[in-house]
Parts: C-alpha cells; sequence; structure tokens
C-alpha cells in the first residue's frame, strides 16, 4: 500500500502498489561524454492503482522542467508514421467541425509544430502551446505561434481573454506527462467554447497489460489511462468523455477520447466502458495479476542469463529508445 499518497486524479489516499521497476535514471537523460564517470540521478519507478477512480500512476514525481526543459531531446516531425496519423486527425477535425478562418486550434505539447502545420495551411488560425525550448523554436521557425509555458489554468485563462475560446483543443500523448493532472484538465475546460470538442490521445493501458508492455513505464509517464479513468477524471471538471477511437498499432495501443463540455456519449465510448467493467480495469486484481507476468518474465531472462555465464558465454548490453520492443516480443510472442 502506498498510504501516504493520494491519486493524482481523485485525490483519494491508500493507493495500492502493484509492481516495482526498481530505481532508474531518466529514459531522456542522456549523459555528456565528459560526465561519463558522474552517477547518474536514479529515480524510484514503482506503479499503483487506485481503487476509486481506476487510475493507474507511478508513484514517484520528477520535476517536470527536469523531464521536459533541461533533457526533452523528441521531435515529433521525425517520425513518418507520426505525421501521416497527424495529418488524418487534423483533416478529419477540420471537415467534422466546419473549421475556417474564424476558428482556434490549440495544440497543448505542440511540440515543432508538426500537427498544427495542418490547420494552418488551411488558413486555420492555430495556437501552440510547449515549454519546451527547442521544439517551441523549430515550431516559430515553421511559422507556428508557440506559448513556451506549461499549460495551467492560469495560462487558459489568459489565452481566452487575448484570442477567445479554443473550437479545437488538441492533446496528443502529453496527458500522461502531466504531474498535475486536475490543473491541466481545469485548464482545458476553461479554454474549450461551449460547443467546442478536446481530443486527446495516450496509450491505451488495457493494451499494456494485456501485452506485457512493461517497457513503456517510465517516469515521462506519470499516469496510465483507461476510459473509466478518463470518464472519472473529466466529469470532475464539469466535462464529458463522448467518444473513443482506437488505433492498435500506435505507440503499443493508442486511443483518441474526445471530450467536450456537453453530454452526448457515443455507443462506442459506452462499450469501452462496459468492456473495461468487465475486464476488471476497474479492480486491483487486473493490475497484481500483471505484476506477476512482469516479475515471471524478469525470473525467466535471470535464469537465461546465469546458463549463459555458466557456459562461458560474453554478455554485453546496449542503450536504446526509451520505449524498446515489447518485452512480450522479445518473449516471441506477437500481438
Amino acid at each position: 500500500m502506498a498510504d501516504d499518497q493520494t491519486c493524482r486524479s481523485c485525490g483519494e489516499p491508500g493507493l495500492k502498489a502493484f509492481l516495482s521497476l526498481g530505481e532508474t535514471p531518466l529514459a531522456g537523460a542522456l549523459v555528456r561524454p565528459e560526465e561519463a564517470h558522474l552517477p547518474e540521478a536514479r529515480f524510484p519507478l514503482d506503479v499503483a492503482f487506485c481503487a476509486t477512480c481506476s487510475l493507474v500512476q507511478i508513484l514517484e514525481e520528477v520535476p517536470p522542467e527536469q523531464l521536459f526543459v533541461d533533457n526533452y531531446l523528441y521531435f515529433s516531425s521525425f517520425s513518418d508514421e507520426l505525421l501521416r496519423h497527424s495529418r488524418e486527425h487534423a483533416l478529419g477535425l477540420i471537415t467534422e467541425r466546419g473549421l475556417g478562418a474564424d476558428s482556434l486550434v490549440v495544440e497543448l505539447a505542440s511540440n515543432d509544430g508538426y500537427l498544427l502545420r495542418n490547420f494552418a495551411e488551411k488558413g486555420i488560425p492555430v495556437q501552440g502551446v510547449d515549454p519546451a525550448p527547442d521544439q517551441a523554436e523549430a515550431a516559430e521557425r515553421a511559422g507556428i505561434p508557440t506559448i513556451r509555458e506549461f499549460f495551467d489554468p492560469e495560462l487558459a485563462r489568459r489565452m481566452r481573454q487575448e484570442s477567445g475560446p479554443a473550437d479545437v483543443i488538441i492533446a496528443n500523448n502529453v496527458m500522461a506527462h502531466v504531474p498535475d493532472l486536475n490543473g491541466f484538465v481545469e485548464g482545458m475546460s476553461v479554454l474549450v467554447s461551449d460547443d467546442g470538442v478536446i481530443t486527446v490521445e495516450n496509450p491505451y493501458v488495457r493494451d499494456l497489460i494485456r501485452h506485457c508492455e512493461f517497457d513503456t513505464i517510465y517516469h515521462e509517464h506519470f499516469c496510465y489511462y483507461s476510459c473509466t479513468a478518463v470518464d472519472a477524471l473529466v466529469r470532475r471538471h464539469g466535462m464529458y468523455l463522448n467518444h473513443v477511437e482506437y488505433f492498435p498499432n500506435l505507440h503499443g495501443g493508442t486511443l483518441r477520447w474526445h471530450i467536450g463540455p456537453s453530454e452526448d456519449v457515443s455507443d462506442v465510448a459506452a462499450s469501452f466502458l462496459e468492456a473495461e467493467r468487465s475486464d476488471g480495469l476497474d479492480t486491483f486484481g487486473y493490475y497484481a495479476a500483471f505484476a506477476e507476468r512482469v516479475r515471471e518474465i524478469k525470473r525467466e531472462l535471470v535464469g537465461q542469463l546465469r546458463a549463459l555465464r555458466s557456459e562461458g558465454a560474453t554478455i554485453a548490453a546496449y542503450g536504446a529508445a526509451a520505449k524498446g520492443k515489447h518485452a512480450a516480443q522479445l518473449r516471441g510472442d506477437r500481438h
């Protein structure tokens, strides 16, 4: 039990820890050659479940500046698949929402402007928000205005006062990175127009569990979301989870949640919520069983390494991306 910590979403105490991945350095904190002899800072990587609102979350909180300003090297435009996915998303919103020169599209964690460029080229006003200096500079060079701050309710009020409400807010692969979850969602509720839409993408915790993707758990991701947890979170701020899209081949399995100030829940969203209840995503046992699978993989790996050493083999290790091949694939499974 993590009795001394409260849930990032609902604030209730008594988080139930179910998996410990030890103490690890930050995935994105690359070491310069002249600093190779110095010890790296390490942080605990323990994962817990909130029985009140079903949110899965890590217990450690590394300062966001250390994660996303000082050591953040990711540029979205490097991924052709992500560019294709994002363009389809943007063009779909333009058509579905009838966006034009009188509209406003805001992206939170807009990175190098990779997504907003699709709106700007159609003459639709855009505003990016991203505190990472190199990425924000690249976006501005591409003609995407970018506010270099962390998004919160105060910034949302300032933006609304200066530019009016947003017809569309996009927050892709950022809500997992936010330690002040309620401040982030409150900010979106302040900024979105009365008939606007918010789309949020994040990896799906059900796929993480099903495919044993424990290598996608790291300090940048404070939270791992189900539809159940998202529904509870947005309702707390007077908004509703109205629709869900599923992309099984993106980041190990990703959901796009459509959130709005008015309740209009689609059959698809309702079916996701019901399926999660049926599968037990709102119970601690679901995650405890996953943790035992992870421990078994560890036991198998350690056993294999010891056997190889006993045979006189040489074992080498190398660094890879923060999210390398999933553990299930390393065992020879396919998903």
